[in-house]
């Protein structure tokens, strides 16, 4: 079984980025990002891209993480607004009941991406 099945597919995915955009567009740190962003597209993006990167059906269509980060890392996106997105995405993963092993390995994978989210 993949790690996207085992999470429960699209639809855990889905419900996963919704509770993680509430966090994050609360939080003043990294919000400002997403100003005058359509986070409904970025979360249709987001799910296509986290199914096939946990194994899933490869649907995803949009840029290159690289690409897909430039405006953010242009407002200053660093590694301090970085670990704030990755903990609210692990705070996320843990209070929906996802296990410490699995989102330990999600984490991992989300992490691959670091560099490019970064520009670095």
């Amino acid at each position: 079984m993949s790690l996207y099945e085992d999470l429960g597919g699209d639809e855990a995915i889905g419900v996963a980025l919704d509770r993680f955009y509430d966090k994050v567009l609360a939080d003043a740190t990294v919000s400002g990002y997403f100003s005058g962003v359509d986070v409904d597209r970025v979360k249709r993006h987001q799910r296509a891209f986290l199914a096939m990167a946990f194994g899933g059906p490869d649907r995803y269509e949009g840029r290159t993480l690289k690409a897909a980060h430039r405006r953010p890392r242009e407002q200053g996106l660093d590694q301090h607004g970085y670990e704030v997105f990755m903990g609210h995405f692990r705070d996320t993963l843990t209070e929906l009941g996802v296990d410490a092993t699995r989102v330990g390995e999600v984490m991992a994978i989300a992490d691959t991406g670091k560099d490019d989210v970064l520009g670095t």
